[in-house]
């Protein structure tokens, strides 16, 4: 790019030490951002509340004047995901800015507002940071950092006796028994944490409710809100609110003046952004009642699926009359609702009221917390998927990229790490969010890890199928679950894995990064031959995510929220390699590599393809429901060896 500027003139190089991206005023509900400059890998900006995001650099990104400079945005649209490209002109960020610390360039983008930090010369502590030791560039876990900041979900669930708290705790967070303030001896507080040792990535607060007459429950509520968002540490804050109602009857009141006023709390902002949703319970109640009053003359000849239509169809009506209407009265827009229900037929509900409190999550208390959210609930595979390669798996190549330009900045030899030191890291971020009760930590045991990686040695086995051709992943899979326990010749019978786990491990994974696809990423702008040979590591680092994400949602359709045994584990493991679905997974993969060029091999674009193929194979957790009541008997109390 030819500069504009004094050529005489001596220009230093600038730092960007900051970035804000404030989309308050616009349409675009941005998910996400990316720096770019030159053909360099693109940092993300990844940190945010709101309708903005906010990135700090230590150290500073350096631009140099004759350096392309642009912010990659991505955005949700009615039809998916849109991108637009913003472009900066350093000419005028050096016109602007002197080498003075403090200086800021202001950029507006139809309604977007971005803000770049800069700075002259980077001090001496922030020139150190280019030199780190061993112990900085260690591999470490995304989820490490994301459980050190934010380590439970912290919520508080309110509502009266017989409301259904306790149920509704079980089903969404996968427990037995859930203790609330109900089941306890006593008068207890609400500041009390309840912990299941079942799954301790949440933390309950209760509260009983503004029953009639009780006023002073209600500044316990408004109170204990209010301390909870004065904490400086996200893992001491409060990250949601369920308000829990059961839905009345016809006549019935549902809001008690106690409730009213909570809400207009709310309203006015005496609460905070704190995200709050009304949740209307035992949805499977009025269902029953509004079938019982219907009158039959009017259904007369319908099918079974009509009758179904018109039940639902009357009790959102009666929903809208009883609850909805109400609650809009005193809360407007403030509270978002969600109707649940904890029975059998109707699990599915629940997985709307977690998707629910997973955006308010991430748009009002940020995404540490969101990602916790994802973490903590047993209800949708989906948001699992969505957290562990979006977030997690993202955040950990970046982080690599990082560590690896921190050491070409300070001429510290970068590591010569193997391919699994990297997929070692990537399979505990996602073990870790799909937060399985695996108490003996059979998911991350060498057994396991061996097992996945020889599945993925398989990749250039079988002739190449149509990429264009998508199976049906649950009903694929059960299939293959019924032949698999069909074949066992009893019971007690050991599940055997045609790709052992317990022999050496495939060679590929102690290439190092050099000649992986990993570093070769970054490489590739100084030696394009080279990065020609990154093709089967790109491949085989896309299929081991693909591969241990799609045999961990298996494994949730074989054992629900049971404890893991390795007879379970193998179960799914095998399932899912004798489905027609593996082969299907490795067509597709090697189909995306060939079309790739060798930009997109470079970008995010590689990333995007396995989010894209693992939201092909997503089981919603309706289908997950309706495929566990179709799985063949198998019993899973008893465990048995690897090997066996």
């Amino acid at each position: 790019m030819a500069s504009s500027l004094d050529a005489a003139t001596p220009v230093c190089p600038l730092y960007i030490s900051g970035i804000t991206v404030d989309f308050s005023k616009s349409k675009k509900n941005v998910e996400s951002a990316e720096i770019r400059i030159n053909l360099k890998l693109p940092v993300p900006v990844k940190c945010g509340a709101g309708k903005a995001l906010r990135q700090t650099f230590s150290p500073p990104i350096k631009l140099s004047l004759g350096d392309s400079f642009s912010l990659h945005v991505r955005y949700k649209t009615w039809h998916g995901t849109g991108h637009e490209d913003i472009i900066f002109e350093p000419d005028d960020m050096f016109r602007e800015c002197s080498a003075r610390e403090g200086q800021e360039y202001h950029k507006v983008y139809k309604k977007i507002t971005i803000v770049v930090e800069l700075s002259g010369n980077p001090t001496t502590e922030q020139t150190e940071q280019f030199v780190s030791s061993d112990e900085s560039l260690e591999l470490r876990p995304t989820t490490d950092d994301i459980f050190r900041k934010c380590p439970q979900f912290r919520i508080l669930v309110i509502g009266k006796t017989g409301v259904g708290k306790s149920s509704l705790i079980n089903h969404a967070f996968g427990v037995q028994n859930a203790t609330t303030s109900h089941n306890m001896p006593g008068e207890v507080s609400i500041d009390h944490e309840f912990i299941s040792p079942q799954n301790n990535k949440f933390v309950l607060h209760d509260s009983k409710g503004f029953e009639p007459g009780e006023k002073d429950n209600l500044k316990i509520v408004r109170d204990f809100i209010n301390r909870r968002r004065a904490k400086p540490d996200l893992k001491d804050q409060l990250h949601a609110v369920w308000l829990c109602f059961e839905i009345p009857r016809a006549g019935g009141r549902l809001l008690e003046t106690g409730v009213e006023q909570f809400l207009t709390s709310k309203r006015e902002g005496e609460l905070g952004d704190i995200p709050i949703v009304a949740v209307f319970t035992k949805y499977d109640t009025l269902l029953d009642r509004v079938e019982r009053t219907l009158d039959k003359s009017s259904i007369k000849g319908l099918s079974q699926a009509a009758i179904q239509d018109i039940i639902k169809k009357n009790a959102e009506d009666k929903l809208q009359e009883i609850c909805v209407a109400p609650l809009e009265k005193f809360a407007k827009s403030a509270i978002p609702h969600v109707t649940v229900s904890t029975n059998g037929n109707h699990e599915e509900t629940l997985a709307r009221l977690i998707q629910t409190t997973e955006e308010l999550v991430r748009n009002h208390v940020g995404t540490d917390a969101s990602v916790m959210t994802s973490v903590a609930q047993r209800v949708d595979p989906g948001l699992k998927i969505k957290a562990s390669i979006e977030e997690v798996c993202l955040n950990f190549v970046f982080k690599i990229i990082e560590q690896y330009w921190k050491a070409l900045a300070s001429s510290v030899p970068f590591k010569n790490r193997s391919m699994w030191d990297c997929l070692h890291v990537l399979h505990t971020d996602i073990v870790n969010v799909w937060n399985f009760q695996d108490p003996h930590g059979y998911l991350c045991s060498p057994e396991f890890r061996t097992l996945m990686t020889n599945m993925v040695n398989e990749l250039d086995v079988g002739p190449p199928g149509d990429p264009n051709k998508t199976l049906s992943f649950g009903l694929t899979i059960v299939g293959t679950i019924a032949t698999i326990v069909s074949a066992l010749s009893g019971p007690a019978a050991p599940i055997v894995v045609p790709i052992a786990a317990s022999v050496v491990i495939a060679s590929w994974v102690y290439e190092v990064y050099e000649q992986t696809y990993v570093l070769l990423l970054i490489l590739h702008r100084e030696n394009n031959d080279r990065s020609l040979l990154s093709r089967p590591a790109l491949q085989r680092f896309m299929k081991y995510i693909i591969d241990l994400t799609l045999v961990l949602q298996t494994l949730v359709l074989v054992a629900g929220n049971q404890e893991l045994s390795r007879k379970a584990i193998k179960l799914a493991a095998k399932s899912y390699h004798e489905s027609p679905m593996n082969g299907e997974v490795h067509n597709r993969i090697q189909e995306y590599d060939r079309q790739m060029t060798l930009r997109q091999r470079a970008s995010r674009d590689s990333l995007d393809q396995i989010i894209e193929l693992l939201q092909s194979y997503n089981i919603s957790a309706e289908e997950m429901l309706d495929l566990q009541r179709n799985l063949p008997a198998v019993d899973l109390s008893s465990d048995e060896l690897w090997g066996s």
